[in-house]
């Protein structure tokens, strides 16, 4: 009995325990609860998840937007509001360098919990839908990717911040290797959007930083169409490979 009890609950031939997925909704539960049950971040949430940016700017000031921040970084982690969203709000109220400090912390916050939930809970949701050999397959293209491809995803954002280390935590990526190339890679594109943030009430056309932003975010646009095109060569190749 004993033994058969440990078996239900370890994980068998890569799927997680029904015991980790349990505890990661009752997590899941808990967190959304506790938005709903708090005026103050329900509505910064409404605010996030609608784009209501001036709103949302109201909702950060003070000591308890510190908290409010945190909690909106750890909500994208199953609702994939626009992060740019929270990046520029934190530039316009606690200026560029604490701002930039704050969703950093927030969004390596939000990598921890992502990772955990693709870990312990979403591989059956992954396998429903991408097919079990599918994501075995994506997850051999993660493996081999190692930290370049890790760089790459953050650095040139092609699916939500989010997804991505879900996928990653539940293709066993190491949380060490997540969180390096989470703050390395995600940095340049979280601060480019807190200075527009705090350049709101002034932004100017000719602000040199603004026409090298835009040109950085031209130059990820194409090449995430090029990172996106080689991904899913890499995909069809293995379709291929599975039909033979």
């Amino acid at each position: 009995m004993i033994g058969e009890s440990r078996a239900a609950e370890e994980p068998i031939e890569g799927h997680p325990g029904l015991v980790g997925v349990a505890v990661t909704a009752a997590a899941i539960l808990i967190v959304a609860l506790m938005i709903a049950a708090t005026p103050a971040l329900r509505e910064a949430a409404g605010n996030a998840i609608s784009g209501d940016t001036e709103a949302l700017r109201a909702n950060l000031e003070g000591a308890a937007g510190v908290i409010t921040l945190l909690v909106l970084a750890a909500l994208h982690s199953i609702v994939f509001y626009p992060a740019e969203i929270l990046n520029a709000a934190a530039g316009f109220v606690w200026g560029f360098w604490l701002g930039l400090a704050l969703v950093m912390i927030g969004w390596l916050l939000n990598a921890l919990i992502s990772w955990e939930i693709g870990r312990r809970a979403a591989r059956p949701l992954l396998y429903r839908a991408f097919g079990e050999r599918r994501f075995l397959r994506y997850q051999a293209v993660v493996e081999r990717g190692g930290a370049f491809l890790l760089l790459s995803m953050r650095v040139i954002p092609i699916v939500p911040f989010s997804l991505f280390t879900i996928v990653a935590g539940a293709a066993h990526v190491p949380l060490a290797r997540l969180m390096w190339t989470t703050a390395v890679g995600y940095l340049p594109l979280t601060a480019l959007f807190v200075y527009l943030g705090t350049r709101l009430e002034e932004l100017s056309p000719t602000d040199p930083i603004l026409i090298v932003g835009g040109g950085a975010i031209i130059v990820v646009i194409y090449l995430a169409h090029r990172l996106r095109g080689a991904l899913l060569g890499e995909r069809d190749s293995g379709d291929r490979r599975g039909a033979d």
